[in-house]
Parts: structure tokens; sequence; C-alpha cells
């Protein structure tokens, strides 16, 4: 794994940088970028930043997108900011991320 990615593996999945824009007309990957040297995956959903929704929406949309229970999606950090931190359980995440923002 190389530094220019938004993720790192933990034991039993990986640790994910995300930059969230909420009201974004549908839920979607818009690619990796940084900021200050920090990379992050460019993730939209259409929920609005209220009573959590679009936190909810972001958790639903990574577990969907991984095939994963959203049980295995926590948000670590980042509540109420753009940039969030979460965490992933599950097997072979490290791969599936790469497929998935290979594909974007």
């Amino acid at each position: 794994m190389t530094a220019s990615l938004p993720w790192r593996e933990i034991p039993g999945g990986v640790e994910l940088a995300v930059r969230l824009t909420p009201r974004g007309g549908r839920a979607g990957f818009d690619g990796i970028a940084a900021l200050d040297g920090q990379p992050f995956l460019r993730l939209r959903v259409a929920s609005p930043p209220v009573d959590g929704a679009a936190n909810a929406a972001l958790i639903a949309f990574l577990a969907k997108s991984l095939d994963l229970p959203r049980s295995s999606v926590t948000l670590v950090a980042g509540d109420r900011a753009r940039v969030k931190r979460l965490r992933l359980t599950g097997p072979d995440l490290a791969a599936r991320l790469s497929a998935l923002v290979a594909g974007t």
C-alpha cells in the first residue's frame, strides 16, 4: 500500500479517510484527492447534513458498495466535519477498495 491511498490496513479491516459532500444529487464516488498531504476518498450522498442523515447515508452506501453489513462500517471521527475517518471490518477490504476506486 502506498501513502497516496486514503485507507490503511488495520487488524481485521481498514481505516478509511473520506471527504463527504451531502446533498450531492446521488450517492457516488468522486475519486481520490488530498488536503494538506493527506489523501481521502471523495464521496457524495443525496441526504442533507441534518440529524446525522448524511452520515447514515455514507455508512449505508459504503456497506452496499463493498458488500458489507452496515455494522461493519463505523464512523470513528468527523461526525460533524466534511472529512471523516471510518473503520471498516471484513476480509480483503484493501483489495475491494482498490477495485472500487479503479472502477470510478
